[in-house]
């Protein structure tokens, strides 16, 4: 049982600061991502040498996630958040000063460690402050920090044209320390476990990687994210070769898709609670699948199916997808909350990041081969798709939602 909450009203109190962390941690690493041909020139980096930026990132996630987790749990959502901050900053202000390879690959991976911790912290939030019956809607707002955070990084990207890429680093190392002074008033807060349930962080991530049925979805989650990241990760790519696209009309395609998700994210979220509720995973499976088919539609747009249309076709697409692919994310995350003991809920977390963490690194690799070597854009679209295909059929055939018993 969660301890009964105080300090006024959560909406107005704690969930600001839950929805800016994910905006600052968004705007850290998209800022890097949308000023790579500027940090590339400076450094003098290859592609490769660039793209190793984004694995260490990723890498780190993957790396951190489960302690992150366990430690959310262990001593609070206000600590480790604070803790994500300290990191994400010092991430940042490493990158301001670097002037050399190694150093940039040492910044990723601190910003990804520190990234790895917002999640756990956030979701638990969610758990510990709101009830159940709100719940998706409090998930799908703070979740909207992260395309928000992406709008943000964009700018960031054009104005790298006229300002030096280290002073906008400062910048960001800036708005990260504000929201990390903010998130150090969530520590009061916090809602102890009981004696008897405080476990360490050890037996606590021992306790969910038991769960056979919480593990299978976890899996599905990282077939689910290779979706989510193809679709980010070579969007403009493709529409600037298949649908002939301009670079402006391909950044504004992005562009739309994370403005459309950061409706879609809330958006879902109300609906999962109004509709959905104790059955989160059938909104979800819904979700997954109609994306499956439109990342699959995406090849007739690549094999010149609907010539003179395609870029009309690619948008429709894009907008599509920005509303399910992009946007299951607080739904999801909802049903792992509760999914588990309230106890396990940050451990949880960081489990189901560790699959999500490791398909947004093995997506990109699956679909880059495919373009390279196996048919181009096409097969790689459909690939993505059968993925995005087997992990709902997991989700439907293989995982049992718990998300029936109240906290």
């Amino acid at each position: 049982m969660n301890a009964p909450v105080v300090g006024g009203n959560p909406w107005i109190s704690r969930l600001p600061a839950l929805i800016f962390a994910h905006v600052v941690g968004t705007v850290n690493i998209v800022s890097v991502m949308a000023m790579a041909p500027v940090i590339s020139a400076d450094l003098s980096l290859g592609a490769a040498e660039f793209g190793a930026f984004v694995s260490v990132y990723y890498g780190a996630q993957a790396l951190g996630s489960m302690p992150a987790g366990a430690i959310t749990d262990r001593y609070g959502v206000g600590r480790s958040l604070v803790i994500a901050h300290v990191l994400m900053c010092i991430a940042a202000v490493t990158l301001a000063l670097a002037d050399g390879y190694l150093q940039c690959l040492g910044a990723m991976f601190l910003m990804g460690i520190g990234y790895s911790m917002n999640n756990p912290s956030t979701a638990r939030g969610v758990l510990d402050w709101f009830p159940r019956a709100r719940r998706g809607t409090a998930m799908g707002l703070k979740q909207v920090g992260v395309p928000l955070g992406g709008v943000i990084a964009a700018g960031n990207g054009v104005l790298a044209a006229t300002v030096p890429w280290h002073s906008i680093m400062w910048g960001v190392a800036g708005l990260i320390v504000l929201n990390g002074i903010f998130c150090l008033g969530l520590m009061r807060f916090h809602v102890p476990l009981p004696a008897d349930q405080r476990k360490s962080i050890v037996a606590n991530l021992g306790d969910v990687l038991k769960d056979t049925n919480f593990n299978v979805y976890a899996i599905a989650n990282g077939m689910l994210n290779v979706g989510q990241t193809n679709f980010f990760g070579f969007l403009t790519l493709f529409l600037t070769g298949a649908a002939k696209a301009s670079q402006e009309m391909a950044g504004f395609a992005i562009g739309l898709a994370q403005v459309v998700s950061a409706g879609a994210r809330i958006g879902w979220g109300v609906v999962s609670d109004r509709f959905y509720n104790g059955r989160r995973a059938v909104l979800m499976s819904w979700l997954c699948g109609t994306a499956a088919v439109f990342l699959g539609l995406m090849a007739l747009v690549g094999a010149g199916a609907i010539s003179g249309f395609a870029m009309t076709v690619g948008l429709g697409l894009t907008v599509a997808l920005g509303i399910t692919i992009a946007s299951f994310a607080p739904v999801a995350q909802a049903i792992v909350v509760e999914a588990v003991e309230p106890r396990l809920a940050g451990s949880a977390i960081g489990v189901n990041m560790v699959g999500v963490h490791i398909g947004g690194m093995l997506g990109p690799v699956m679909f880059g081969y495919i373009v390279d070597h196996l048919g181009g854009f096409e097969v790689a679209w459909l690939a993505t798709g059968a993925v995005v295909a087997v992990g709902t059929l997991m989700i439907i055939f293989m995982f049992t939602e718990r998300a029936g018993r109240d906290d």
